[in-house]
């Protein structure tokens, strides 16, 4: 029997808020996990992006904040120039620790520590983006025993991420992103 997911972690690069707004338009309504998304933007403001993604999305969506636990049926979204992390006991930590593959917030580190602290109640997404970001952080998800999903390196706006997660962890479903709102709220039920 498949573990029930408690979260759901997405990370995404180039041409991702794009990619974001096709994933969550696409969903019939909220799901039941927690969110989180880090998106390179190369923005200092996330507060914008939030509102952005909020228009298109069925779940609240807010900025992730020190300490606070992730809530099931929200999207919370890595602040600009922070690495965040989840630590053992469920709740997000930030840090200033250096780049990550020339990125903060890194993909990897979120994925990575999402899946000490969910292990094989996770689900990991990767969407598109330039950099390789998140390939080993999908890989360390699978080996705790999460679901890795990676968007078609073939429809992705930019291919290099989610080709590098491909070769580096591999995938259990790798879709296109149209196809991908079906698959989350199959994967999220209990």
């Amino acid at each position: 029997m498949r573990p029930v997911p408690q979260a759901l972690a997405i990370g995404c690069s180039a041409g991702g808020l794009t990619a974001l707004h096709q994933l969550f338009g696409g969903l019939r309504g909220p799901l039941p996990v927690a969110v989180v998304v880090v998106c390179h933007t190369g923005s200092e403001d996330m507060a914008v992006f939030c509102e952005l993604l909020q228009r298109t999305c069925p779940m609240p969506v807010a900025e992730a904040v020190e300490r606070e636990s992730p809530r099931r049926g929200h999207v919370h979204v890595a602040p600009a120039g922070y690495h965040l992390l989840v630590e053992r006991d469920g709740r997000f930590a930030l840090s200033i620790d250096p780049r990550v593959e020339f990125s903060r917030p890194s993909i990897d580190v979120l994925f990575e520590s999402a899946a000490e602290a969910w292990q094989q109640h996770l689900v990991g997404v990767l969407l598109t983006g330039a950099n390789a970001d998140g390939a080993q952080g999908l890989r360390h998800i699978r080996r705790s025993g999460g679901v890795a999903v990676v968007e078609d390196p073939a429809t992705a706006f930019a291919s290099a991420m989610p080709t590098a997660a491909l070769e580096i962890a591999g995938a259990d479903h790798c879709v296109s992103l149209p196809a991908m709102p079906k698959l989350l709220e199959s994967l999220c039920q209990p």
